[in-house]
């Protein structure tokens, strides 16, 4: 036998290749197995435990790291002071500051057999105290010493028989044009979609995603559940400032963000260009629809690959999805790769596995390739209903299980489609339908403006205008006359904007989405 200072360099390598497949192999079969079977998240720390035990799942700046058996044993003793505090079946409203711990006080509430209600802590007491009333909360979880009256010894919640079936927890929708509903959604729905990413081969690089979305909004508790799951590290922030997410990535080396349009937006206009983000290979977006000159800028700013003393070669991957609560996370997703350029840049949504989209017209039939119609989703992520009102859900779910989306889209060929807005979005100015986003792309061309809302006023003549607050770019002027000069040039007369207002800020919720009707009250 041949020693090892009898090979050559050459097999050397191919040794150490091998011996890290097997060891991958290995981790893959680990993983296989920790996530087989029913999926709830009432022993999904378990599984994470099993599936990476000792790696390092979540860090944060101030509670430092969390290893799988960190997330297991913590939720593990949440959970048996929650389950001294209800019965099966109960809602438990969480209120917690945001971070890794309202994360696994989430998990912990359906450890002991509750059901979550999660709450954005920035809410006013009065939006707080309407989704407790809504749910029929028994209990409100917003301090975690309320968990450990006993002392911090380790406890284990009673055993407790959970179906993927039932409802897991009930998300308040964000309220943009009334009160907020809750949506009801099953251990089965939240999970259906992320039991893939343990399939991913994460243990063969170090990924670290920046992650400073709210988790008590879908997107950021879907977000984290999934790079959980697939064993990516998240550096986790409290809350959303553009340059701290900068520096996180800039000095950690990061190669995932995951954000939303405006956080993007708010980045760019903090000096993104002038950081080394070279780190970056995934830059990830969705919750609303993402400028594709954006996108295209941050691109840029990443990499395919690093290599030695050459550093980052090459640009970065662009993911957006598609989803929303009703539908307990993203069911379509657009990727754009490195130096496709303007080629891509359409919004074309390609469904997930298990999920199906048509497209569909007043009739309720599917319309013809190349029509602009209603957007209908079905699949596992589909609600079990708005909690207490029936006929909201009547109106949101068809007898078959398709949901109306309420967003435009035209339908395109092998089952994708092509997203136009809302369809609430949709100005009638004197029969012609006018795309609020259309509008919107073209405002934000023009020279000082960060971010343009476009809503439709009423109008004796024409039955609706189009108006337009734009927001301007930090310490820039916008001048309006050259903005309407341009959108003239470049738009129909009558999508034209009637009336302008320029804004330093844009009313949003806690999605960062603007809030329509508040920015249709601005012109009041």
């Amino acid at each position: 036998m041949r020693t090892c200072e009898q090979l050559t360099n050459a097999q050397l390598t191919v040794v150490r290749v091998s011996l890290q497949y097997r060891r991958e192999m290995g981790s893959m079969d680990r993983l296989r197995l920790a996530f087989s079977g029913d999926l709830t998240l009432a022993d999904l720390a378990k599984r994470i435990a099993a599936a990476h035990g000792e790696r390092v799942l979540v860090d944060t700046p101030s509670a430092g790291a969390w290893t799988g058996a960190d997330i297991s044993a913590t939720v593990e003793t949440w959970a048996a002071g929650i389950a001294r505090r209800i019965t099966p079946g109960d809602r438990v409203v969480i209120t917690l500051p945001n971070g890794i711990e309202f994360f696994l006080a989430c998990l912990a509430v359906c450890r002991a057999g509750g059901i979550a209600v999660p709450v954005n802590d920035k809410m006013r007491a009065s939006e707080i105290d309407h989704v407790v009333r809504d749910s029929g909360a028994t209990f409100t979880l917003d301090d975690l010493a309320m968990l450990t009256t006993r002392g911090r010894q380790k406890g284990s919640a009673p055993p407790v028989f959970v179906q993927a079936d039932d409802v897991a927890a009930i998300f308040y929708t964000s309220g943009t044009t009334g009160l907020p509903k809750g949506a009801r959604l099953t251990h089965k729905g939240l999970l259906a979609g992320l039991r893939r990413s343990a399939a991913l081969p994460t243990a063969l690089r170090d990924d670290e995603a920046v992650f400073a979305l709210p988790i008590a909004h879908i997107m950021g508790f879907v977000g984290l559940l999934g790079m959980m799951v697939a064993g990516v590290r998240a550096f986790v922030l409290p809350k959303f400032n553009p340059v701290d997410v900068l520096e996180a990535i800039e000095s950690r080396r990061s190669s995932i963000f995951i954000g939303v349009p405006t956080m993007y937006r708010m980045m760019h206009e903090a000096g993104a260009e002038g950081r080394n983000l070279k780190s970056i290979r995934v830059w990830m977006s969705g919750a609303d629809a993402m400028p594709p000159e954006l996108a295209r800028s941050f691109q840029k700013m990443g990499a395919s690959v690093t290599l030695p003393f050459i550093g980052g070669v090459g640009e970065a991957l662009f993911v957006e999805g598609y989803g929303m609560v009703e539908l307990a996370g993203g069911v379509a997703f657009k990727v754009t790769p490195p130096y496709a350029g303007g080629l891509l840049s359409r919004p074309i949504g390609i469904p997930l596995p298990s999920n199906e989209m048509r497209v569909v017209g007043e009739d309720r039939s599917v319309v013809r390739i190349g029509e602009v119609g209603d957007l209908e989703v079905r699949g596992p992520g589909v609600l079990r209903g708005y909690h207490g009102n029936e006929q909201a859900t009547a109106d949101a779910v068809t007898k078959d299980g398709w949901l109306r989306t309420g967003d435009l889209a035209r339908r395109g060929m092998f089952g994708t489609v092509e997203f136009a807005g809302r369809a609430k979005d949709v100005i009638k100015v004197g029969g012609y339908s006018v795309f609020a986003a259309e509008v919107q792309a073209v405002l934000e061309r023009c020279e000082g403006v960060a971010e343009a809302s476009v809503v439709g006023l009423d109008d004796r003549r024409l039955g609706q205008v189009p108006a337009a607050a734009l927001r301007r770019e930090s310490g820039a002027r916008v001048d309006v006359d050259a903005v309407a000069a341009y959108a003239a040039e470049h738009l129909a007369a009558y999508k034209v904007p009637t009336r302008w207002l320029v804004v330093d800020e844009l009313p949003r919720t806690g999605t960062e989405k603007v809030q329509r009707a508040e920015v249709r009250a601005l012109f009041d």
